[in-house]
């Protein structure tokens, strides 16, 4: 076992050459901003040879196929160009045991296709490249895809829009397991050899990883709550912030607003009741902390195009 944390880069065909190089860039980074805060980045190629994506594209041999997410306590999907298709043999099963293994997953841009192909993200919030939103919703109805996230967390599983090459994410990666001022380092090495003046831009990444980083009790807080009838004034009180503050720095951490974010924790919550509960639609709006079934029905039709009788339906139709 390796003395220092692993992370799995699981790349195939077609993949991004930056989504390559990024997370090369980002632990070099860490290694010089936090000495002692190294990782063992394996990348991982199925098949083990594989061509990156126009209009560039380069030849790549990895040291190591799908036996190198084994031990991994987090694994990393990238993008790539076949991610429309059935993933390649073994690549939803090793996918799926190291969720079972309780390993971090992730995904940047394109490769959450892959994580939803496998199936380990039924009934989890997740996003994509902005451009493929709509077909990652179409082609998988039981993920709740986030149309506003650049980033998104629920339980073991971080999806990205892709930025920089899923620079946000080896960010959010660093944050959680050395913490904000580290990613913080990490943030202002990457960005000082770029430009002189860099100074606003690192001042700004600095702060966003900052004050982002405090929310997290508020955000368990928030999805704890769900069920009450909370408001913009509730959740900023429990976060000692003022409205205007609050709402700054929760789309920073979550991509949405707070309102907005608890609206989609409620639809998350119907969702999984509506698939695997006999409670009335009347039962389950109340129970998820909707205040009429009517104000129910209008959000959910709104985030998934059904009604939730409908989205029943089907979904006990799919399980039979």
């Amino acid at each position: 076992m390796s003395a220092v944390p692993v992370i799995a880069l699981l790349v195939l065909d077609g993949v991004p050459a930056h989504q390559l190089t990024t997370p090369g860039l980002v632990l070099d980074a860490v290694a010089r901003s936090a000495p002692g805060a190294a990782y063992e980045l394996r990348v991982c190629a199925v098949p083990r040879t594989v061509t990156t994506a126009r209009p560039a594209p380069l030849t790549v041999t990895a040291d190591r196929g799908l036996d190198g997410l084994a031990g991994a306590g987090a694994v990393l999907v990238a993008g790539h160009d076949g991610f429309r298709a059935e993933p390649p043999p073994g690549v939803a099963d090793a996918l799926r045991a190291a969720v079972g293994r309780g390993s971090r997953v992730l995904a940047v841009g394109t490769g959450a296709f892959t994580l939803a192909a496998a199936g380990v993200l039924d009934g989890r919030r997740a996003t994509t490249e902005w451009s493929h939103v709509p077909e990652l919703a179409a082609r998988h109805p039981r993920v709740a895809v986030d149309p506003a996230g650049t980033l998104v967390v629920d339980g073991p599983f971080r999806t990205s829009a892709g930025f920089l090459g899923g620079l946000d994410l080896w960010l959010r990666l660093v944050a959680e397991d050395h913490g904000d001022e580290v990613a913080a380092a990490t943030a202002r090495q990457l960005v000082l050899p770029v430009y002189d003046d860099a100074g606003a831009a690192r001042a700004e990444l600095a702060r966003a990883l900052a004050e982002s980083g405090g929310l997290e009790p508020t955000v368990r807080w928030l999805e704890a709550s769900a069920d009450r009838p909370l408001t913009l004034a509730d959740i900023a009180a429990h976060a000692r912030l003022s409205p205007r503050t609050l709402d700054r720095r929760f789309r920073a951490h979550t991509g949405l607003s707070p309102l907005k974010y608890l609206l989609r924790v409620r639809l998350d919550r119907a969702r999984h009741l509506l698939e695997h509960d006999d409670a009335t639609i009347e039962q389950i709006a109340a129970r998820v902390g909707f205040g009429s079934s009517a104000g129910f029905r209008r959000h959910f039709r709104d985030a998934t195009g059904r009604t939730p009788r409908d989205y029943r339906a089907a979904a006990r139709r799919d399980s039979d």
